[in-house]
């Protein structure tokens, strides 16, 4: 895991096509071009009301990414 600071979207998407673990959840798509499963530390892995909240919101997270994970421990509204 790697302590990052990321801009992008929150948006809506379907994660784990295919799998048990499908659902649809919150990403963030990065200005990097990437797109993460955000995550928020201490959170419910796959409905998190806060996050719920920055859907559509332009932001600047700070946290650890693994994967394609993004384990956000602040952020600020664009």
């Amino acid at each position: 895991m790697k302590k990052t600071e990321l801009k992008g979207t929150v948006a809506r998407a379907r994660i784990a096509p295919g799998s048990k673990s499908d659902h649809v959840g919150i990403v963030l798509r990065a200005d990097d071009g990437n797109e993460y499963v955000l995550r928020r530390s201490g959170g419910n892995a796959f409905r998190d009301e806060e996050l719920e909240k920055l859907v559509g919101k332009a932001i600047t997270g700070t946290g650890l990414t693994t994967g394609r994970t993004f384990i956000i421990d602040s952020w600020s509204e664009k």
